[in-house]
């Protein structure tokens, strides 16, 4: 599940449904990502389904096994694959790259600028519901 950055996991579960946010855990057995350069195959990992208003956000936690490209990773079986090249734009430059839909959906829910809302998600690691109740 998200990290809420101290707070109380049952009070962010009550804000992400108000916020129309449904999180749902996924038992995933392989991911892989492909890029031009190399694949990226995480074996076992933690994969966490976000649902805001209808935009499907996927989130791989694990650390990565770096293959060339086509050998494929493990034989563990049917693979959840994501495409780089299918990845929504990001913006951000420090630390983790910040998807523009959070972006969109922090600046509206708080009602502040864009600028506001990704400072606001890198100050809270990119977790949608703190940036809002940290601008609220």
């Amino acid at each position: 599940m998200l990290g809420g950055g101290g707070m109380n996991p049952r009070k962010m579960k009550q804000m992400m449904k108000q916020m129309g946010i449904d999180v749902t855990e996924l038992d995933v057995e392989e991911v892989v990502i492909r890029t031009d350069d190399e694949d990226l195959v995480f074996d076992g990992p933690q994969v966490t389904r976000m649902d805001a208003q209808g935009q499907e956000t996927y989130q791989v936690v694990g650390e990565p096994e770096s293959v060339d490209p086509g050998t494929g990773g493990s034989d563990a079986g049917p693979a959840a694959e994501l495409d780089a090249g299918d990845a929504e734009d990001d913006v951000g430059t420090a630390g983790p790259a910040i998807p523009e839909d959070d972006v969109m959906i922090v600046a509206e829910r708080a009602g502040v600028s864009e600028e506001d809302a990704i400072e606001a998600l890198e100050a809270e690691e990119g977790d949608l519901a703190a940036a809002i109740a940290r601008l609220e």
